[in-house]
């Protein structure tokens, strides 16, 4: 029986199902502002899974979401004291975002260790895993939507803008001058950023990108060496195989303790 993978984020709630082998084909979504226990009625509707696995980090939506799922079947949040099969180099483990470790998992058997995943979302996560592998912590600045969203909200003049590729970085009008300033601007932060981690590791890291605004951002960041959108969910089945596969004891998956 598949298990229900749920990525609770702060804009957009992703659902899937997975076992051992694999992510399954359906898969579902909502605004995390539609998180009701009548939306997640509908959500899973017709849909079969023994068990219940989520990273949530709007901790309103995960009490509803606990209370949805509990009296239906086991349910497991992931975190810090999870069975995560690889180590923490952190002082304060449970101050880790639930996304940034589901990523960290996830890294490990799909692209492998020494690894950078920049999570692109509503803030935009860069974090480390070693070759150990042990999760070693990260970098935290606003999201693209926030940069783009800051300016209508703050001038009287400049409007809400669709962000995509910009035609070049000399704008020939307003909304084009601004997805120059977002886009451009944007992918210097995240060479920045990438350069200044790769100047405090030893050896070659892989630099995996995931989230609503990879595709646009890698197009430019010659940097990042895979798009990934799925590393978040698979990061969940790997937790919940641990988790549920020999009922709530933990199992050994793929090589990692």
């Amino acid at each position: 029986m598949a298990w229900l993978l749920i990525d609770n984020s702060n804009t957009r709630t992703k659902f899937a199902l997975g076992d051992t082998t694999g992510l399954l084909d359906w898969r579902g979504g909502l605004s995390t502002a539609e998180i009701s226990m009548e939306s997640l009625a509908i959500q899973t509707a017709g849909v079969d899974f023994s068990a219940v696995m989520v990273c949530s980090v709007v901790p309103a939506k995960a009490v509803i979401l606990k209370e949805f799922f509990e009296p239906r079947c086991p349910v497991h949040f992931l975190g810090s004291n999870s069975p995560l099969g690889l180590g923490i180099d952190y002082p304060q483990p449970q101050e880790i975002g639930a996304d940034r470790l589901a990523n960290a998992v996830g890294v490990l058997t799909r692209h492998g260790v020494p690894a950078i995943i920049i999570d692109f979302g509503t803030a935009v996560t860069f974090d480390v895993v070693s070759a150990a592998p042990a999760y070693c912590g990260g970098v935290i600045a606003p999201g693209l939507g926030a940069m783009s969203g800051y300016l209508p909200r703050n001038t009287a003049l400049l409007p809400i803008i669709q962000l995509e590729e910009p035609a070049s970085v000399i704008g020939k009008s307003t909304v084009h001058a601004m997805q120059a300033g977002a886009v451009f601007g944007y992918r210097g932060l995240v060479k920045e950023i990438i350069s200044q981690i790769r100047s405090e590791l030893f050896g070659r890291a892989k630099i995996i990108a995931t989230g609503g605004d990879a595709a646009l951002i890698a197009r430019g960041v010659p940097e990042i060496d895979i798009v990934d959108p799925d590393i978040t969910l698979d990061g969940l089945r790997q937790v919940a195989a641990r988790v549920f596969a020999c009922g709530d004891s933990a199992v050994d998956f793929q090589g990692q303790a």
